[in-house]
């Protein structure tokens, strides 16, 4: 028959876990033992079996506030967070293996580019760019607006010179100061939120093949930014948290 009830030394030795660990679930409320007679910290059999999920967890690399908020749920389900987890996880492992893969094809244009002029440079900075993009954006773009515009964009892309590839990527550059400037003065009907308009369709234009810009795509383009996590980190990270909304706003409000 096991033992009904342990102190905190005999817990420790027989779950594997230290004193100091299990001191700290006390305090944290993750793992709150009994006290008995004496006032000294006792656990029990449902304190065990509690102390059992939290170490199946942790070997889970679940963090500790979220074992804490799983095992408080009154439809806790260990089955079904594990399996949350483990989707978490995969999709992690997805970005992380998309990252390498992209991390190694910069480093083997790198190697190419050593023996390459710089036109030959820039014409493969172009190609580069239409492959990150393809592999980030190319299967939502393509059902959004199908093989013939993004084709188009491609090659609008690839033809460009080096003066236009300049002047885009510091129109970019200009485009997020002028979402801080507009977003500081709270009104995305501002004279600075119209000039970001303005700029961002230039942008915009730069980069749609020839004859497929319009104002009701760019607005439809600007309302799925909110949706997609990568836009909103591309913009919140460059011009602060709230930039993203703002930036939609004022395209929304002067396009």
């Amino acid at each position: 028959m096991s033992k009904q009830v342990y102190a905190v030394k005999e817990l420790a030795d027989l779950s594997g876990v230290s004193v100091r660990t299990l001191h700290y679930y006390d305090k944290i409320g993750l793992l709150v033992p009994d006290r008995d007679r004496s006032g000294y910290r006792v656990y029990g059999q449902e304190q065990v079996a509690k102390l059992q999920s939290i170490l199946a967890m942790r070997a889970c690399a679940l963090p500790l506030n979220e074992i804490k908020v799983l095992l408080s749920s009154a439809d806790f389900d260990g089955k079904r967070a594990l399996m949350a987890h483990l989707q978490r996880l995969q999709a992690q492992r997805n970005d992380i293996d998309e990252a390498m893969r992209r991390t190694r094809g910069a480093l083997s244009l790198m190697e190419g580019m050593e023996t390459m002029n710089d036109a030959e440079k820039f014409e493969e900075l172009k190609k580069q760019s239409i492959e990150t993009f393809e592999a980030t954006y190319g299967e939502e773009a393509r059902e959004l607006y199908d093989n013939e515009a993004i084709d188009g964009a491609n090659e609008k892309f690839l033809a460009m010179s080096e003066d236009a590839w300049n002047a885009k990527e510091l129109l970019e550059k200009t485009i997020i100061a002028q979402i801080k400037v507009a977003k500081a003065i709270k009104d995305p009907t501002s004279t600075a939120a119209q000039e970001l308009a303005e700029m961002h369709a230039a942008w915009i234009q730069m980069h749609w093949a020839d004859g497929t810009y319009s104002v009701e795509a760019h607005k439809a383009l600007a309302q799925g930014y909110l949706a997609d996590d990568r836009f909103k980190a591309y913009y919140d990270s460059a011009a602060g948290e709230g930039a993203t909304e703002f930036l939609v706003k004022a395209l929304l409000a002067n396009l």
